[in-house]
């Protein structure tokens, strides 16, 4: 048995920077992969997800385009999109295996285990540290339908691998993933169904942005199942059948399983090393990713953080300043997500009813898109902008952004609550006319009335 200075299991974005820099400061660094380096991001999730979406969002922007003027006939050359998707994912994955290989980081492709105390073993290799970080992300949860199992559906984990365009296609589930992939391969030329088990498409999100997104999928020609629930699937002579709660079936040449998620702990044997986990299976961390058992860490989704790429990120920078003995923890930052449908969600900080549950004396301002200049002049009228206030102190404590980019725009309100910054200093601010940035000002002004 080997001892080295840090053991990582999990190649995600947290991983992967914190391996590379604890070799490059002279450490010996074993980093445990089971399957492809980059983990969910480069292989399944933000990487090709986005370059998919690219090609889809162009031809839906096409095809909207008549209430512009604009009559475009588009072809979509889905063999094309995909390998173009799978290509950039190939390219950021050997742009990977340079950086730990340059670092020196001895990378080790098996599933890792503990078998003992801080002893861990992948494949042959069995090996100990004194610090040891554990970033094996989620995976999609599949649930126990009737007939599933056995099947070729699809997830995120396997939909980039498809080469010919279904002609249709059923999602399972209402998330943001099933949002995306679903409306993507809409705009790309599928008839497209979803599923949703609740009222509501995103139900963690308010509910006049599930009311929007229900608005633009059906602009697609997308048809949404509200309240219905799945109860057997078949598969014959390559169509599924989908029967739903009330009866009716569905029959589609392609399906998605887009249901939620699942940690990546099953395979990892922790209690060998005391470590717990949470009723559903999570990695308990502390508010310094600490685990049960001194000097092992969990950091990313695995531990119950959000699902995201930039909270991966960003827990590596601060389990490296917390391993560093400097004063940081995982809740010293603000957070925000975006979603990447059309249009898109920009989300930070609290709603107005997450304040409220906190006692904050609080209101909410709410600009509708088809108030903003930009937004009517370029046709991009669906959604609103809404900003959270603390009444008592001025400050802004959250934002929800429903309209055309507006993942890049929310940024603007995750620096101002970083700084604690007031409604005032954005009322004061002059924004650029005609943009769709020059609304944020418009916005904190309705705080006056």
């Amino acid at each position: 048995m080997e001892s080295v200075d840090l053991i990582v299991i999990g190649s995600g974005q947290g991983g992967i920077p914190l391996a590379t820099d604890f070799a490059k400061e002279g450490k010996r660094v074993v980093l445990f992969e089971r399957d492809v380096l980059g983990g969910s991001c480069i292989n399944y999730g933000c990487t090709p997800s986005k370059a998919f979406l690219a090609a889809a969002h162009a031809a839906g922007r096409a095809k909207q385009a008549e209430k512009l003027g604009i009559h475009a006939q588009v072809s979509v050359d889905f063999p094309a999109v995909m390998q173009r998707v799978r290509s950039i994912r190939d390219s950021f994955k050997q742009g990977i295996h340079k950086r730990l290989e340059d670092a020196g980081v001895e990378v080790v492709f098996a599933e890792a285990s503990f078998i003992g105390e801080k002893t861990v073993k992948g494949g042959d290799f069995v090996v100990q540290a004194p610090t040891i970080v554990i970033n094996t992300g989620t995976s999609a949860l599949v649930p126990s339908i009737p007939g599933l199992a056995g099947t070729p559906y699809l997830t995120n984990r396997n939909f980039f691998d498809l080469e010919a365009l279904p002609k249709r296609l059923i999602v399972i589930g209402g998330g943001y993933i099933g949002l995306e992939l679903g409306q993507g391969i809409a705009r790309l030329g599928s008839q497209t169904q979803i599923i949703v088990r609740g009222s509501r498409l995103l139900n963690n999100e308010e509910a006049e942005v599930s009311q929007t997104l229900a608005q633009a999928m059906e602009q697609d020609g997308i048809k949404l199942h509200f309240n219905a629930e799945v109860k057997q699937v078949a598969y014959t002579d390559g169509v599924f059948t989908v029967t739903l709660n009330n009866g009716e079936t569905l029959p589609a040449e392609a399906l998605l399983v887009a249901t939620g998620r699942k940690p990546n702990t099953q395979a990892l044997n922790v209690a060998a090393t005391g470590i717990e986990l949470s009723d559903r299976n999570y990695i308990k961390i502390d508010n310094y990713f600490a685990t049960t058992c001194n000097g092992i860490y969990a950091i990313g989704d695995v531990a119950g953080q959000p699902a995201f790429t930039h909270v991966s990120w960003e827990d590596y920078r601060r389990l490296k300043a917390i391993l560093a003995q400097e004063d940081r923890n995982k809740s010293d930052r603000t957070l925000g997500y975006a979603i990447y449908t059309e249009p898109q969600v920009g989300r930070v900080g609290m709603t107005l009813e997450q304040a409220q549950q906190k006692g904050i004396n609080t209101r909410s301002v709410t600009l509708p898109m088809s108030e903003i200049a930009r937004a009517i002049e370029w046709g991009h009228d669906l959604g609103f902008y809404r900003m959270v206030i603390d009444s008592d102190t001025d400050k802004i404590l959250g934002a929800t952004l429903v309209g055309y980019e507006a993942a890049e725009i929310v940024h603007v309100f995750l620096d101002l609550i970083e700084a604690g910054a007031t409604w005032q200093l954005l009322e004061q601010s002059v924004h650029i006319h005609p943009t769709y940035g020059e609304a944020l000002p418009s916005l904190a002004r309705l705080y006056q009335h």
